[in-house]
């Protein structure tokens, strides 16, 4: 509380205006950085960047669009003078369909928003970085999909798996550049985009987080990952208290993956059918 870390540097955060991006542009500002947040969602955006006057900037971004990540990157110097941070953040799970129903195209799209876009985020903030002759720091949301099987879609998995090659391969190519990139493997984290994923409707999000909580799903450190446990560690990869990590893929998800054969995913997936069964039941009682 009350840190400073990232005082005087500039960040671009892609899915900005919610989820996980939306807590990590609050601690970015919060901890002294100004930002600019490029995302689909033109309302959300302009109303974060009027929330912060003059510490936010927003503008429509389709991530999966080369010029549309050029010109980000080309705001945030404009605007602000320099490029210190690139966090590649936007994403979804895509289509849900398995290995032998996915068509190309439905693969190639998942790949277009999920690993094509964490590319170009790194391909213009590097140019930027060496343009400018001082090295800043990229940060990328993988996934422990691209870690494990079993958790979400295949072309999800793929592309977050695809993610962590392009982390290493930077450090291949520019690490002795002074240029860093890490990504963060979530596990569970219960969003609203994942609550409604899950079945729940919008109005309900934060009583299932209290109700996955009080149910014990999660048996590492007993309660879903929140939005700010992602976010706290984007903000330190993108401090200078993170100097020395480079390369590294980690994972947020209460020990998740140091488990063998977890059941997380059947477990969270279960208590949203309980939890949707309670409220549907309680408003068939308040109707009758």
């Amino acid at each position: 509380m009350g840190t400073r870390d990232l005082e005087g540097k500039v960040a671009v955060v892609t899915g900005g205006t919610s989820g996980i991006g939306l807590r990590s542009v609050e601690l970015f500002v919060e901890r002294g950085a100004q930002v600019v947040v490029g995302d689909i969602a033109a309302d959300a955006g302009k109303l974060l960047e009027e929330r912060f006057d003059g510490k936010v900037g927003f503008q429509t971004t389709d991530v999966t669009d080369p010029e549309a990540i050029e010109s980000l990157v080309a705001l945030a110097t404009t605007r602000y003078g320099k490029l210190d941070v690139m966090f590649n953040n936007a994403g979804a799970v895509g289509d849900p369909s398995t290995i032998a129903e996915l068509t190309a195209d439905g693969f190639d799209g998942v790949v277009a928003l999920l690993a094509r876009s964490v590319f170009l985020g790194h391909k213009f903030a590097i140019r930027t970085f060496l343009a400018q002759g001082t090295p800043g720091t990229i940060v990328s949301t993988a996934s422990v999909a691209g870690l494990e099987g079993g958790w979400l879609p295949v072309g999800y998995a793929a592309s977050k798996a695809a993610v962590m090659s392009i982390v290493r391969q930077t450090v291949a190519e520019y690490g002795a550049q002074g240029i860093r990139s890490n990504a963060i493997a979530p596990g569970v984290i219960l969003t609203p985009f994942v609550s409604a994923a899950l079945g729940v409707p919008g109005d309900y999000a934060d009583d299932f987080t209290r109700y996955v909580e009080d149910e014990k799903v999660f048996a590492t450190l007993g309660r879903p990952g929140l939005p700010e446990d992602v976010a706290e560690v984007a903000a330190f990869l993108a401090s200078d208290a993170s100097r020395f990590v480079n390369g590294v893929s980690l994972p947020v998800d209460g020990g998740a993956t140091a488990i063998t054969h977890n059941q997380f995913g059947p477990a969270l997936y279960a208590a949203a059918q309980r939890f949707v069964e309670s409220k549907s039941g309680a408003t068939e009682t308040t109707t009758a």
